[in-house]
């Protein structure tokens, strides 16, 4: 995310009018639903505190088929950014990702990760309202790897079997209580 995004961040500071967006999983929402604190990068505790957003290091996510993108917190640089609003995160449920990635697949003939469709999802809203707004627009996203290895996932959403799995509130406030004891963040 960082390698495609942040060479347009100085350009957002300067004033220049553009998105810079921040997709994830609504089953492991760090960035939409998780609080900026310090916490573990770890879950066995062996790395310092780190500013980041967090749904604690005691987090379990769900099991989803976007494997890589099943981990309690945020890199702080990405936390920053969004703190300060020159990212803006969104949250996406499985069946919307892996419909966008068929969407992609069927439109240019190769299969996206689980994880690059998080991405893919936040371009197919943006290209969708740009249509709607009758605008052109400049749409770059990082297409972060191809899903063949992902076969049985497609083969489990177009056969129905995957959910459009959201983490509870309540699943939040349980797993945010690993951090209780953590200095506070000062910001936001």
């Amino acid at each position: 995310f960082g390698g495609v995004s942040l060479p347009f961040v100085r350009d957002k500071i300067n004033g220049k009018k553009l998105s810079i967006i921040a997709s994830e999983p609504a089953s492991c929402p760090t960035l939409t639903k998780g609080p900026f604190a310090y916490d573990f990068g770890d879950v066995a505790k062996m790395t310092p505190l780190l500013p980041m957003h967090t749904l604690g290091h005691d987090f379990i996510p769900e099991s989803i088929h976007a494997g890589g993108l099943r981990y309690h917190g945020m890199a702080p640089i990405v936390s920053h950014l969004v703190n300060e609003k020159l990212v803006e995160p969104r949250a996406y449920n499985q069946l919307e990702t892996f419909e966008a990635g068929v969407l992609f697949a069927r439109t240019e003939g190769f299969i996206p990760a689980p994880e690059t469709n998080h991405a893919i999802a936040a371009v197919v809203d943006e290209a969708r309202r740009a249509k709607e707004e009758g605008k052109e627009k400049i749409i770059l996203f990082n297409y972060s790897g191809h899903g063949i290895i992902d076969l049985a996932s497609y083969d489990n959403y177009l056969s129905g079997k995957l959910e459009p799995y959201v983490l509870p509130d309540k699943e939040i406030q349980r797993a945010l209580k690993a951090i209780d004891k953590h200095p506070k963040c000062i910001g936001r």
